[in-house]
């Protein structure tokens, strides 16, 4: 190899190298900013109680929808406020891609069908969550999150306390409470 050859070989690969590094730096600071969203989604993706949501492997527009309404207060709840208000809206966007790169933390089950008493009710999520309940962009993963964190996010969209999306009210309010709490037992064993 002459010299004009390697003087050109390693400066593309400092190049690489240089442009490699704030890569690497991001991941690392993503990483970082994520250590604190596991003290309560869980460090391996099984979050601490079961009114918490899993979060590894959901949907990153979904995820990056409720940050930015955490950040702006169309959402509400203290703690996640207060932990998305403290980022730019990049690292959230960087959060939620970060997150949904994760492999989700609980085992598929197999696709049983629904109660008789809620299959015609539960057909209309299938639009917007996915024929398996695992959402696509923009609706969330249901299949495999806790019965108490589903139950909780439907009885919210009911009452009204819950208004960060413009058609889970009707449909939530359509539905009686038995028919809520048998769905969300039904997709918390898928």
């Amino acid at each position: 190899m002459t010299l004009s050859k390697a003087v050109g070989a390693a400066l593309i690969i400092g190049a690489a190298m240089a442009a490699a590094a704030p890569s690497a730096r991001a991941a690392d600071d993503v990483a970082a900013k994520a250590q604190v969203c596991g003290a309560c989604h869980g460090a391996n993706g099984t979050p601490i109680g079961p009114s918490i949501p899993a979060i590894w492997g959901q949907q990153s527009n979904y995820l990056y929808k409720e940050l930015h309404d955490f950040h702006s207060g169309a959402r509400s709840n203290a703690i996640m406020a207060a932990s998305a208000q403290s980022l730019s809206l990049p690292d959230l966007r960087a959060l939620a891609d970060y997150f949904a790169a994760k492999s989700w933390p609980t085992a598929a089950h197999p696709d049983a069908p629904p109660p008789a008493a809620v299959a015609d009710k539960i057909r209309m999520c299938k639009a917007c969550h996915a024929p398996h309940f695992e959402g696509g962009a923009p609706a969330p993963r249901l299949a495999g999150l806790s019965h108490d964190y589903l139950l909780a996010a439907m009885n919210a969209f009911a009452d009204g306390t819950r208004t960060n999306n413009l058609d889970m009210p009707g449909f939530m309010k359509a539905l009686s409470a038995s028919d809520r709490d048998a769905i969300a037992q039904y997709l918390s064993g898928l």
